[in-house]
Formats: C-alpha cells, sequence, structure tokens
C-alpha cells in the first residue's frame, strides 16, 4: 500500500453519512458509516430536523453503521425520551453495533422496530 492508498483509507474512518427523507407518513433517518463525536451533530440535526415535521414516526435505521461510540448512543437515548409517545424507533444495525446495546442493556430500553 502506497502512502497515497494510506491516507485516503484514513480520511474514510470515523466518516458518518445521514440519509435522511420522508416516505410517507415517516420520516427515515439512515446512518452509514461510524456514529461517534464526530458524526453526533449531523444526528442531532437530522432528528431535530424530523421531529420540527409532522410525521406520525421518525425511524433511524442502523443497519449501515459500522461502529457506535457513548455519544451516539446518548443521542438516540435522548430522542427516545424526548419522543416517548411511540413516534421513535430504531432498525437494528449489525451484530457488533447491536452488541454495543446489549452491553449497555439499552435493548430493551430503546424501542427497536425489527
Amino acid at each position: 500500500m502506497d502512502e497515497g492508498d494510506r491516507a485516503m483509507r484514513t480520511s474514510k474512518l470515523g466518516c458518518l453519512a445521514v440519509r435522511s427523507e420522508r416516505e410517507g407518513e415517516a420520516h427515515i433517518i439512515e446512518l452509514i458509516g461510524e456514529l461517534d463525536l464526530d458524526g453526533a451533530p449531523q444526528l442531532e440535526d437530522a432528528l431535530r430536523d424530523a421531529e420540527a415535521g409532522d410525521a406520525t414516526s421518525i425511524v433511524v435505521d442502523l443497519g449501515r453503521l459500522e461502529f457506535i461510540d457513548s455519544t451516539g448512543l446518548r443521542l438516540l437515548v435522548m430522542a427516545a425520551e424526548r419522543m416517548n409517545n411511540g413516534r421513535f424507533s430504531l432498525l437494528r444495525g449489525p451484530k457488533q453495533v447491536h452488541r454495543i446495546f446489549e452491553i449497555t442493556d439499552l435493548v430493551d430500553r430503546l424501542p427497536f422496530a425489527d
């Protein structure tokens, strides 16, 4: 691997892409990559924008998330507490991501839809 390849790989580490769109009565927020301190503001903005809208449900899709840290967990817990009226739900992520929810005992506290 040459220096350019190594720089390219390094620049992709820690990246979060947030895809937020309305699908009928639901607002879907898809997280792609790594949710950590750097990506937290993107997720917070997407959640606040969705909450301000009139969608009857807000779904955060963790299916393409590769990593989540305590900052990301905190944001999801806070969103679930703000929207405790059943409007908020999560779609499970891959095994390594879902394991964090199990270890922190959040599986039963957060509204997983699947």
